[in-house]
Formats: C-alpha cells, structure tokens, sequence
C-alpha cells in the first residue's frame, strides 16, 4: 500500500465521521486512524531509501566512470612506453596516447555529465514526489483539525 491509498483512506475515515450534536465537532475511529498513520510511517522510509539508494548509485556509477578511465590512461601511457624504439614510432605513439587519453576523458567527463543529469531527474523526481505526499499529509490533517470544530 503506498502513501496516496493510505492518505485516502484517511480521507474515508474522515467522512465516515459522526458529528457530535451541537457541536462543530466530529467523532473518528481513532484505531483506525492511528494503523493509517502507522502505515503511512512505515512506507516514508521506503521513499528515503529509494532517494539513498539514487545516490548511492550515482557514486557507484561515477567510481567506475573513473576506474575505467584510469585503466584507459595507462593502458596508453604502457603502449607509450612500449613504442619509444624510433623517432617516428615514438611521435605516433604520442599522438595516439594523447588521443586515447582525450578520448578517455571525454568518455568520463560525458558519463559523469549523463549520471548527474540521471541522479538529478531521479532526486527531482522525488522531491516532487515528497512535496506532494507532504501537501496530502498537510490536507488530511487540516480536514482533520476542520471535521474536529
């Protein structure tokens, strides 16, 4: 059950409320009220851990980015190194280093850019997701505080 069923249900517990004779106010079903609240407790965490689980992907993803490129740099600084027998083979093996190595870090630099833009889609995501979960929470405990006048 996710947050908007239970904050429905509020909604439900709510309007089944009796109202009190002469009075603004209404009687709920407290049990009721207090395993909605419980519930809606319980599936919070589940949110904050999918928003962790984000960042910690986004590291994950970054550390590797980085791996990967460290390997390619010495994989071209080796060949490099390898090829210093003559002049021109050692000219060529510069420029195919250097190129390897623009390349490797354009590669990096380009994954880096495409895991910030996802890790800032998916935090957008659930912030916006937050906000709305927040404002039916907000909602629920106004017609609360209104049904009990």
């Amino acid at each position: 059950m996710d947050i908007v069923d239970i904050l429905a249900m509020m909604d439900e517990v709510l309007d089944k409320a009796v109202a009190v004779p002469f009075s603004r106010k209404s009687l709920i079903d407290v049990e009721k009220m207090n395993a909605l609240i419980h519930e809606v407790r319980l599936n919070m965490p589940k949110e904050f851990e999918e928003a962790r689980n984000v960042v910690n992907e986004r590291k994950q993803l970054v550390a590797d980015a980085n791996r990967e490129a460290d390997k390619i740099v010495k994989r071209a600084e080796e060949r490099a190194r390898q090829m210093v027998s003559a002049q021109e083979i050692t000219r060529l093996t510069h420029a195919k280093a250097e190129e390897i190595m623009r390349n490797a870090q354009q590669k990096s630099h380009e994954l880096r850019h495409t895991t910030n833009d996802y890790v800032d889609n998916m935090l957008g995501k659930t912030e916006e997701m937050f906000a709305r979960n927040i404002a039916d929470v907000k909602k629920a405990r106004a017609a609360m505080r209104n049904a009990g006048k």
